[in-house]
């Protein structure tokens, strides 16, 4: 997976062609640490098909909140460049990320 930062972010994500996975994260969310290995796995089983990206919202707030993220973990599809899908707080289940990834893919 990628690690972005908020000076990567628009290259990885808004300017890229196709389906991008962004997990927007931070380091004391623990329902985002317990989901991350889920992620990772998904990232190896799909990468091909799909960039698989996270955001260290700490590190990028204004970014995230200017993508109208609130709460995390959330779980963002873009494609060319455009928000499509996401997933937030308890809707982020390893099963709920399969399924948004095999929707868009």
């Amino acid at each position: 997976m990628l690690e972005l930062d908020r000076h990567t972010f628009e290259a990885e994500v808004l300017e890229a062609e196709g389906p991008v996975l962004v997990d927007f994260w931070g380091p004391s969310c623990e329902p985002c640490k317990a989901l991350m290995p889920h992620v990772e796995e998904l990232a190896e089983k799909y990468g091909q098909q799909m960039k698989f990206t996270k955001l260290d919202t700490t590190k990028a707030r204004r970014l995230a909140i200017s993508h109208k993220v609130l709460g995390l973990p959330t779980i963002t599809i873009f494609k060319d460049g455009q928000k499509v899908d996401e997933l937030t707080g308890n809707g982020c289940s390893p099963e709920a990320v399969e399924e948004l990834i095999k929707k868009h893919i």
